[in-house]
């Protein structure tokens, strides 16, 4: 359903665009065959969805080309929700209902393609999460849903009341938690392909001078001399070698970005090549 690279559109309220500016650069996306782009209720104090409808209003029939994601699930304090006195996790039916209506007037669209609970809510009631997702599918406003940085048991526990389609998660050479705490295995054993965020580690991953990340930059390096091509496509190209078959995020308005992720899906990492980025971040030999 979504593209395998994603456009990230966290930051759009400081890009500081115009429609137009904003609308060229979802059409540059579509141009590159990214077609999905991940949003949040709360992105941009609750402003980005709004940007990226204003740029979709000018050209609506792109809408077709296009897979709409939001998250919901986190109130801030914020002038847009005056009776929010601290910021905390809400899973009730209401609001998850709620914030999905804003969403579409917000995206000016009739549907989004994808919801996600935005974190674990350890007030969650399961049944009354399945109850809202059940009415949001029903009345055509939602396509499918998921989560988003839920362990594997969370995952379950959402999952065994109504059937969720991926869990986003952050993972890159620096932190490889889902590898290894049951998060991607279950995924493969569900079928349920998972979304990445911050591939990149947020630039750490070339920005670090620490020593777990001086060993990666010099073994992507070589990576990249022996593909041909860029550290950030080999960065993207490691995630992608996972046999759950993520779906990556690349938070980026530049476009030269957008062009090394999408690099990534034309090369595939043998077993070696993808143990030697790790055996350069543990900083251990495999076992």
């Amino acid at each position: 359903m979504l593209s395998p690279i994603v456009a990230g559109v966290w930051r759009m309220a400081a890009w500081q665009w115009t429609p137009a500016e904003r609308l060229r650069w979802i059409e540059q996306c579509l141009e590159l065959g990214i077609t999905s782009f991940d949003h949040a209720d709360i992105y941009g104090n609750y402003t980005v969805e709004t940007l990226f409808g204003e740029a979709l209003a000018l050209a609506p029939e792109r809408r077709q080309q296009m897979q709409l994601v939001s998250k919901c699930g986190i109130q801030l304090v914020s002038p847009q929700h005056p009776g929010t006195r601290i910021k905390h996790y809400d899973s009730s039916a209401r609001h998850i209902v709620r914030s999905v209506e804003q969403s579409l007037r917000a995206l000016r669209t009739d549907r989004l393609d994808l919801l996600l609970l935005h974190r674990p809510d350890p007030l969650m009631d399961a049944d009354e999460v399945a109850g809202a997702f059940e009415k949001l599918a029903d009345d055509g406003k939602v396509l499918a849903f998921g989560a988003s940085n839920f362990t594997p048991a969370q995952f379950e526990l959402l999952h065994a009341r109504y059937p969720l389609v991926t869990n986003q998660v952050e993972c890159h050479p620096l932190h490889r938690a889902p590898i290894t705490d049951g998060t991607f295995d279950q995924a493969q054993r569900l079928r349920a392909r998972p979304m990445i965020w911050s591939p990149l580690g947020g630039g750490a991953l070339f920005t670090s001078e620490g020593h777990d990340a001086q060993r990666v930059q010099q073994a992507m390096a070589i990576l990249a001399a022996r593909h041909e091509v860029t550290s950030t496509t080999i960065a993207f190209a490691w995630l992608l070698r996972l046999p759950s078959h993520p779906h990556l995020i690349a938070g980026s308005r530049r476009l030269s970005v957008l062009e090394e992720a999408v690099a990534a899906t034309r090369i595939r990492l043998d077993a070696q090549d993808w143990t030697e980025i790790l055996v350069a971040a543990t900083g251990v030999n495999v076992l």
